[in-house]
């Protein structure tokens, strides 16, 4: 099978800020190369790269989904758009049907079942874990149940039928259902296999996790009344991240069959949806505590390696913690970096076979430039990628 691999790689530089908690409330945190790193974990950084497809309109809402337990609601509301003159019990009771004939499992929570006791709006179920459904799927589904809506129950015992509403459920997938994958553990034909492989970011030095002390006034004290309205404590640290995603090309392909829109080439929506990746893992930042810390930084470096070999990460040149004796630690991570890509792609004989490019900010990544092709911004180095890719998706079709 022929096989295309992007590799992403960046590093970033944070200031004081909790971007991704523990149990505790704590910044999360990994021992590597035997000191402990901050770490920001890969769930944490997906779901921020899938809200920054909408939030910065980089796709279509016809080529996202959503994932929610809710989806019978959701499924609701599409049903009586097409059909107002269903009531929103009817609607529920309809949905419901159609999400179970799915294969997923519904039940109404005792929450919305004791809230719904002296009311006359039946309570809506909820599925018993999240459900990742594509606008297009909701859509589908949702044209069916209308067609069936007479009677729900008798138009699903037609096996036509029920086939049907699992082939919908299972087909034209959106772009983030096919870059992250689904799993629903008791229904595994309704899994989709992630295009994408993120790292968990590690910091390239040692991190020891500090904690502020603050107080809060009270604007109605008096001159009598002295003391703080409220003491807390919030835990943070600052770090230099090395950040890593591998985006299967093939299996993002496969994933997506002939594409979001019939008018166009198999290769156009993996191009764009190549492209609002790399953009979006590049430029998304995690929202833990940030109106506490502001932490708003970009990557101070990104390098993207197209392969057809395998993904390789970098994180073994900051095996050696990185100790910043002279006050920071981004040119120095960069200079392991421009010695060490070169030396791993040279000893397992990869560096003629990937393509490259490089997008760095001032001069403490000034090495990383011989590494490939400069982009002066990012939307140059995403219009690359992409292009090569579909180039490279031609040349295998």
């Amino acid at each position: 099978m022929n096989r295309i691999f992007l590799d992403v790689h960046a590093l970033q530089t944070v200031p004081p800020s909790n971007l991704n908690r523990d149990d505790a409330g704590a910044p999360k945190t990994a021992v590597y190369g035997g000191v402990p790193r901050a770490r920001v974990s890969s769930q944490a950084w997906k779901r921020a790269t899938r809200t920054y497809f909408a939030d910065e309109h980089l796709l279509q809402p016809s080529e996202l989904g959503v994932r929610t337990k809710k989806v019978v609601e959701v499924l609701a509301d599409r049903i009586t758009s097409l059909e107002p003159s269903l009531s929103s019990g009817t609607a529920l009771q309809i949905a419901d049907e159609t999400v179970k004939a799915t294969g997923l499992k519904t039940e109404v929570p005792k929450r919305k079942a004791d809230a719904a006791k002296d009311t006359d709006t039946p309570a809506a179920p909820e599925a018993k874990y999240l459900v990742f459904l594509s606008a297009r799927q909701l859509d589908g589904l949702a044209r069916l149940a209308v067609d069936g809506a007479a009677d729900i129950t008798a138009f699903l015992k037609d096996k036509k039928n029920k086939e049907r509403i699992k082939e919908i459920a299972d087909t034209q997938h959106s772009v983030d259902i096919a870059l992250f994958g689904r799993m629903v553990a008791d229904a595994a034909d309704f899994n989709v296999d992630a295009a994408v492989q993120v790292a968990h970011a590690i910091s390239v030095h040692r991190v020891d996790n500090e904690s502020d002390y603050y107080t809060a006034v009270d604007d109605r004290n008096t001159e009598e009344e002295t003391g703080a309205g409220m003491i807390g404590t919030v835990d943070f640290n600052s770090a230099t991240l090395y950040r890593y995603a591998a985006l299967g090309v093939h299996q993002l392909a496969a994933n997506l069959g002939q594409g979001l829109r019939e008018d166009e080439p198999r290769t156009e929506p993996v191009r764009r949806a190549v492209e609002a990746f790399v953009h979006s893992f590049v430029a998304s930042l995690p929202t833990g505590k940030i109106n506490t810390f502001g932490h708003h930084t970009l990557p101070d470096a990104v390098i993207v390696k197209l392969r057809t070999t395998r993904p390789i990460s970098f994180v073994a040149a900051f095996e050696d913690a990185i100790r910043g004796d002279q006050g920071g630690h981004v040119r120095e991570a960069s200079d392991r970096l421009a010695a060490y890509i070169p030396d791993i792609e040279r000893a397992y004989g990869d560096q003629d076979s990937a393509p490259t490019w490089v997008l760095r900010v001032g001069p403490n990544t000034l090495k990383l430039a011989d590494l490939g092709t400069e982009s002066d911004a990012l939307t140059d180095l995403v219009t690359a990628v992409g292009r090569t890719v579909a180039e490279r998706l031609e040349k295998l079709a």
